[in-house]
């Protein structure tokens, strides 16, 4: 079968478009599936370089979410039938190919109305929003929500979430044209990060203006760096800076002080860990959320769709900050 293989630790463009990689068959609890669609996650841009705390050894493919068709059945699966469309896992990877397997407890059917391209880059991002403001952030209806990174694929996720959750949502967000797309996908108010002063952005005076000077309930931080040492300076009382990742360049210091002031929490975030620890819980959350798919309260947007062979330019769409919502190998 054709799959991107990763064979040297790198950039993108190190990637090989291989035509003679093995197609792999389903063994017991596993599902195989046509792959359709595939979403190109930050993740991949980090595991490609040999950055990421998982480490396939080389070759290896690319990729851990898809959506497609199933076409075989391992051992002992039960509740999907060949032919049916499917959300599907692969862990660590595997995804950037013609073929995958995935585990049938991390398999799960398209929600109504969605389109395939959609699918594949649903799971990991909403359920990453939902796990964050749910069970970490406790996010309460009429609170005011700041998503940081508002226009990627966590953040837009986070922005849907949020509103159905009952929040108000302040998306803040790099350039006009992000704004204008987190509006668009249900944000009350949107913020960008100028003007810089002494290399940082200001947007907390913005936050306080738009809350009458309470500062924001619940931040959700997938960048870091400053943005979170600025985030810390625009909670409410007993406010929770929820910790996503490090996009900004790097992690920030708490500063307890500011914690203790505001009767605050900093909390961590980690899907992957919470669905190995508490499984039966993630998976309630899935279902939850393609009931909302279902209803259209929340949606996935994709701004770019790309062949299979060009999964080197999607990675590096990624890295040039891009991508709105989700990038597409199709």
């Amino acid at each position: 079968m054709r799959a991107v293989v990763c064979e040297t630790l790198g950039t993108p463009d190190t990637l090989v478009l291989r035509t003679d990689w093995p197609e792999p068959e389903p063994g017991p609890g596993q599902v195989k599936v046509r792959l359709l669609a595939r979403a190109v996650q930050y993740v991949d841009v980090l595991m490609v370089a040999g950055q990421y705390q998982t480490k396939p050894p080389v070759p290896f493919i690319p990729g851990g979410e898809a959506a497609g068709e199933v076409v075989a059945l391992g051992e002992g699966v039960t509740g999907f039938s060949v032919g049916d469309m499917v959300m599907s896992r692969h862990s660590p990877s595997g995804a950037f190919a013609e073929f995958g397997v995935s585990p049938a407890d991390q398999t799960m059917l398209i929600p109504e109305g969605m389109d395939v391209q959609a699918a594949a880059g649903f799971r990991s991002a909403y359920s990453t929003a939902y796990h964050a403001l749910v069970q970490r952030g406790q996010i309460r209806k009429g609170e005011t929500l700041l998503v940081h990174g508002a226009a990627g694929g966590i953040g837009l996720a986070a922005v849907q979430v949020g509103k159905a959750l009952g929040a108000t949502v302040i998306g803040a967000a790099s350039t006009e044209a992000k704004r204008a797309v987190v509006l668009e996908n249900g944000a009350d108010h949107v913020i960008g990060y100028d003007p810089i002063v002494d290399g940082r952005g200001t947007f907390r005076d913005k936050v306080k203006e738009l809350t009458g000077g309470r500062g924001a309930d619940v931040v959700y931080d997938p960048v870091g760096d400053w943005v979170f040492e600025e985030s810390m300076r625009c909670l409410n009382w007993g406010a929770r800076i929820l910790i996503l990742g490090f996009l900004g360049g790097g992690p920030a210091m708490a500063r307890t002080n500011h914690l203790l002031i505001k009767g605050a929490s900093a909390v961590g975030v980690r899907l992957g860990g919470f669905v190995e620890a508490e499984p039966e819980t993630a998976a309630e959350n899935l279902r939850v959320l393609a009931d909302w798919a279902s209803k259209g309260l929340i949606k996935p947007y994709v701004s770019h769709v790309l062949p299979l062979e060009k999964a080197a330019e999607a990675l590096q769409l990624l890295v040039d900050r891009k991508v709105i919502g989700k990038a597409i190998l199709a």
